[in-house]
């Protein structure tokens, strides 16, 4: 699927000394750490950086899973929203946040804040600055993912971070925000509450959260309340940090 989305020539990332292999991008290997330019050229939309899709590190997942899902959306995106894993709906369409309701939701307010170009039913929503993602790339049937599992598939989502280097993340659910907590502001996670913190704006270490509750949770008044939120106290801002970004 070729996006029609404008994103912007080239990546930013953050360097570290310990390269870490986590992935394949185009045949190359993916590092979390020195690494050169992403394909400014994006050819689609899911799984764009080419990580793996027959991951093994959890054998319990492996054995039940239909498929793993991986992110997807705008590589030059400035907002990056991550669930906790893939729904029923998820892993039957291979897409983050469709197939479901709950999907249809999260869908439904990106095209209201210009991030989609497609109905929120859609199957393989055309995005634009945006991208979507897990902390988990697969779905058991019968229970959440466990903490283990959880840091298996840190690599994959440190650099999907790295590569894309948003501005806004918006994290779905206490598990997540919580697990952003260490890496990514200067809060202890106990000291989140994903209610009382749900469509509100969190400084973190170079980019902002904007929390929401779990997706099959909300009330249409809560969800427009996030809506509200980020045209109201981010849109109407210049919320771009300092990190040399392109103008889109």
């Amino acid at each position: 699927m070729v996006p029609k989305c404008g994103s912007k020539t080239g990546s930013r990332h953050e360097e570290t000394s310990e390269p870490r292999v986590v992935g394949r991008l185009r045949g190359t290997y993916v590092v979390a750490g020195p690494c050169q330019g992403v394909d400014a050229d994006q050819r689609e939309f899911q799984n764009p950086f080419g990580m793996d899709t027959d991951c093994q590190n959890c054998p319990e997942l492996a054995a039940c899973r239909q498929q793993l899902v991986h992110g997807y959306g705008d590589v030059g995106g400035e907002f990056l929203v991550l669930g906790e894993s893939p729904s029923a709906g998820a892993e039957q369409t291979g897409v983050p946040f469709t197939g479901d309701a709950a999907g249809r939701r999260l869908q439904r307010v990106l095209g209201e804040l210009g991030l989609s170009r497609s109905p929120p039913d859609a199957a393989e929503p055309e995005l634009q600055n945006v991208f979507c993602t897990y902390l988990t790339r697969c779905r058991h049937p019968d229970r959440p993912a466990t903490d283990e599992e959880v840091r298996s598939c840190e690599p994959f989502l440190n650099a999907e971070v790295r590569m894309i280097n948003p501005e806004i993340i918006l994290p779905i659910g206490q598990r997540v925000l919580e697990a952003l907590a260490v890496d990514y502001t200067t809060r202890a996670p106990e000291s989140f509450d994903v209610e009382a913190e749900h469509a509100t704006t969190i400084r973190g270490r170079g980019f902002e959260l904007v929390p929401m509750k779990p997706l099959d949770e909300q009330t249409d008044a809560e969800t427009d309340a996030l809506r509200d939120h980020l045209l109201e106290n981010v849109f109407a801002r210049d919320y771009r940090q300092t990190k040399g970004r392109q103008e889109r």
